[in-house]
């Protein structure tokens, strides 16, 4: 028995805003994330800027002791979990916490920690160690300390494949309520990785934008002159919900979650195969998994990020799956104005997805000036598209070759 699946809840905290509302104002007003870096000093570094999540304040959503013991990432999971539960009208009760799950993920984790004990061993040695690093530490744990704070007692476990870290969380959440394993998901990303270690090693592995002269309009995927991906962060979480389970209760419908593919490139660790096949079949797979013609698709939300090799790649996956169809589709990357978010970026993405089919806009790709040849779709350039979305296809890609296209339709009985 295949059951089916709503989205009830949407939490986020991003660089462009510490809820979903700001951040879906941003992102419809082409407002970018992208600034210096203000978390460490980054005045010798290659790469000195990044969209950083601003005035987050963890009080909001934890206890202070547990916000203390907790590091960014999971307070960031925290803050967005909190935001899905009350949108979903589940912030005190209304659910058995025997059949309510979490699965939140990070592509990092808790990197903070471990550069900041990692000082601590090196300066006072090891018995100055916190007791804490190692639960502050794990990527499973705001999976964890979610699931105490809503008394979830369904499966809990974390997803971790880089950049597809949430967009696997969503989609294994997806199949857990689908499969009866659970009647509510909490499910997403969280990521708090503007560290020295990740901007040194991504910007020596030359990954990241240089544009340090202009990081609002670092991000610009899908433009000739694009040089990299701009370092974001911050977390997305949503609420999946059987259907039965959510119209008993009245609950506001955002739409039904009813595709899922996943793929790996088993191709290099950090490149993609030509036309991303890999990506290619995800979103097949997602298709096929929701009797869904390649006609019924009206909007992409692409991984986007901004790099020489994805964006064009991306491009040629898309024709490849949709043919004709894709000079009709509206794509865009909301990267442009997030910075990629890494664990975080799926999730956040879907998020848009579903907003879109609310309001019937698409967000725009900004910082768009100079049209590249080889991504020549309609990336809906700089402004939003005013237009009904029907059905949106989310796609997510992580080092290592994971691959990860979600569809989410609008709801009908």
């Amino acid at each position: 028995m295949r059951r089916r699946v709503v989205v009830t809840g949407l939490g986020a905290i991003t660089p462009v805003g510490n809820d979903v509302a700001t951040t879906w104002q941003a992102l419809l007003g082409g407002v970018s994330g992208g600034a210096p870096i203000t978390r460490f000093d980054a005045s010798e570094f290659k790469v000195r800027f990044a969209c950083e999540v601003k005035g987050f304040d963890a009080g909001l959503y934890m206890d202070r002791k547990e916000a203390r013991r907790a590091d960014l990432f999971t307070q960031y999971a925290m803050g967005a979990s909190v935001q899905a539960m009350a949108d979903a009208g589940l912030a005190d009760g209304g659910y058995d916490p025997e059949e309510t799950g979490v699965i939140i993920g990070s592509g990092i984790g808790g990197l903070g920690t471990m550069e900041d004990q990692h000082s601590v061993l090196l300066q006072s040695g090891n018995r100055r160690i916190s007791p804490f690093f190692i639960p502050m530490y794990i990527a499973d744990i705001a999976a964890g300390v979610v699931s105490m704070r809503f008394g979830a007692k369904g499966p809990n476990f974390a997803t971790m494949s880089a950049c597809a870290t949430s967009a696997h969380a969503i989609g294994e959440a997806f199949r857990t309520v689908r499969y009866g394993d659970a009647d509510v998901m909490l499910a997403g990303g969280s990521e708090a990785a503007v560290l020295p270690m990740s901007i040194g090693g991504f910007g020596n592995m030359t990954a990241l934008s240089e544009r340090n002269d202009s990081p609002a309009t670092a991000s610009r995927p899908f433009d000739a002159t694009r040089d990299g991906f701009v370092l974001g962060e911050g977390a997305g979480v949503v609420v999946l919900e059987e259907l039965e389970h959510a119209r008993r209760r009245g609950a506001r419908i955002y739409g039904e979650v009813v595709g899922y593919g996943a793929t790996g490139d088993a191709y290099h660790l950090t490149g993609q195969p030509e036309a991303h096949e890999g990506l290619q079949r995800a979103m097949r797979r997602a298709l096929r998994d929701g009797a869904l013609v390649p006609e019924a698709v009206d909007y992409i939300n692409a991984h986007g990020t901004s790099t020489p090799l994805n964006d064009p790649n991306e491009i040629k996956a898309i024709k490849a799956v949709f043919g004709d169809h894709a000079r009709a589709l509206s794509v865009s990357s909301t990267k442009s104005a997030t910075g990629h978010m890494l664990g975080a970026a799926g999730a956040v993405e879907f998020i848009a997805c579903a907003l879109a089919i609310r309001d019937g806009v698409v967000p725009p790709t900004i910082n768009h000036a100079t049209p590249d040849p080889e991504c020549d779709l309609d990336v809906t350039p700089n402004v939003p598209k005013a237009r009904q979305v029907d059905v949106a296809l989310s796609n997510s890609s992580g080092f290592g070759g994971h691959n990860v296209a979600l569809a989410l339709r609008r709801w009908r009985d």
